[in-house]
């Protein structure tokens, strides 16, 4: 019999309750894995409750699946998910330690809820169930779970040298490392979309109201496409740069092509958002400033957010897709543009050095985003990209993405996990210890 699966993550998308911006990638992995097996996604709201109210479960049951939401009072709130996950472990885990800002009050926060978090899953859990963690605002989740007794359970290379160095520990293996009397099982995961299906959703949503009212609008202009949330990770002010730059060297393309970038604003309570904020209007600005037109604007920059359907549409409509974060686990939206494309006449990705999906997409032209010039050079090489190139580069990317779909990385991610627990060998069984990082 397969066990059932819990997933554990700090935002659950419940079936008919999702708002536009919770409907992404990660909901998409969620349920390829629960596809096959009887599961429970546990995790936060999103909703925060009026404070000295004793948070209770919320349960929803969809058929097979079952989705368990918590409330979090706004002290929670703040402490857990503004304060240490977003001010300390966000900045750390994308090579921005300048802007971490530590405070035991919020660290006491975020181990508090937790804490909370393991209280709260604890009575649905059944003793052969497979619980997996995601999302760095549950580092301390498993250890939670297993002071109360339950034994159920990039990047690698960053991981393993923080054994090696910090603990002098090296294991029998790359992915094994012994370390406090458990082995843990150290594999890369990158995480995957479902490639036909967003494929399929890319060819319907050409023709949408969406899609259809931006290419009327742009007439024979070329469309560049950036999409990402309003993020200093993503790089945003380094990607305009690059685009006034590209505008300010090649002036033959004046009036030829516009930068649509869309970006959703996040986390308005931190500091850090709103600054960037400012910044990237006042570029936009200035840009548009300098090279508009009374019958052409540059760069479209709109804050709101678009269904993944609709942005499908736009995906398949780009001639370029400019996803330039200067540091990314993965990025879906790179395997999401590629997967939107028409075979017979793609467009082309350019593509961060620095995302993980990088490594996966090399058809793209891979950039270093903090190269301005750089960047300017490649949207110039990707306009220019003759119809062969652009379908060979295409072809390779896409091959990749169809053999290395969602399920593919839900099934080897579950294998994994159920071998490691047969690998312990002398040591107890339930000391396995299996990390997966999905990048």
């Amino acid at each position: 019999m397969v066990p059932r699966l819990i997933i554990v993550s700090n935002r659950v998308a419940v079936p008919g309750n999702e708002a536009p911006r919770q409907a992404g990638g990660f909901a998409v992995a969620v349920n390829a894995a629960l596809k096959q097996r009887e599961g429970i996604w546990f995790g936060w709201s999103g909703r925060v409750a009026e404070d000295g109210a004793a948070p209770q479960p919320t349960v929803v049951r969809r058929q097979r699946r079952t989705f368990i939401t918590l409330d979090l009072s706004s002290v929670d709130f703040q402490e857990y998910y503004n304060g240490f996950a977003n001010r300390v472990l966000w900045p750390i885990l994308h090579y921005r330690v300048d802007l971490a800002e530590f405070t035991s009050v919020e660290l006491t926060g975020y181990l508090r809820v937790n804490a909370l978090f393991a209280n709260a899953l604890r009575p649905f859990i059944q003793p052969d169930d497979v619980i997996w963690v995601h999302d760095y605002h549950l580092l301390s989740l498993a250890k939670e779970l297993r002071s109360l007794g339950h034994d159920n359970q990039a990047d690698a290379d960053n991981l393993r040298r923080y054994f090696e160095i910090q603990h002098g520990i090296a294991g029998p293996t790359r992915e094994a490392v012994e370390f406090g009397g458990s082995y843990v099982h150290v594999r890369t995961f990158p995480v995957a979309i479902d490639t036909a299906a967003y494929a399929r959703v890319a060819h319907n949503a050409v023709k949408s109201r969406l899609a259809t009212g931006v290419r009327d609008s742009l007439g024979d202009r070329r469309l560049i496409l950036g999409v990402d949330r309003l993020d200093y990770s993503k790089g945003i002010p380094d990607r305009i740069r690059a685009f006034g730059h590209f505008l300010d060297t090649q002036p033959k393309w004046l009036g030829r092509v516009t930068f649509l970038q869309i970006t959703p604003k996040s986390r308005a309570d931190v500091p850090e958002y709103a600054a960037i904020d400012r910044t990237v209007s006042a570029i936009v600005g200035q840009i548009n400033g300098r090279h508009g037109e009374a019958a052409w604007t540059p760069i479209r920059y709109v804050n709101r957010f678009y269904s993944r359907a609709s942005l499908a549409g736009l995906f398949r409509s780009a001639h370029i897709g400019l996803v330039t974060p200067l540091r990314d686990g993965m990025n879906l939206v790179a395997k999401e543009y590629v997967a939107a494309h028409d075979p017979d006449d793609p467009g082309v990705l350019v593509l961060s050095r620095f995302a993980g999906a990088a490594a996966e997409l090399d058809g793209a032209l891979i950039v270093n985003p903090h190269e301005v010039e750089a960047v300017a050079e490649a949207i110039g090489t990707a306009l220019e990209m003759p119809l062969e190139e652009r379908k060979e580069r295409h072809a390779q990317m896409l091959a990749h993405l169809v053999t290395n779909d969602v399920d593919r990385w839900a099934e080897r991610f579950l294998s994994a996990l159920a071998e490691s627990r047969q690998r312990t060998g002398a040591l107890r069984h339930s000391d396995a210890s299996p990390i997966g990082l999905s990048r």
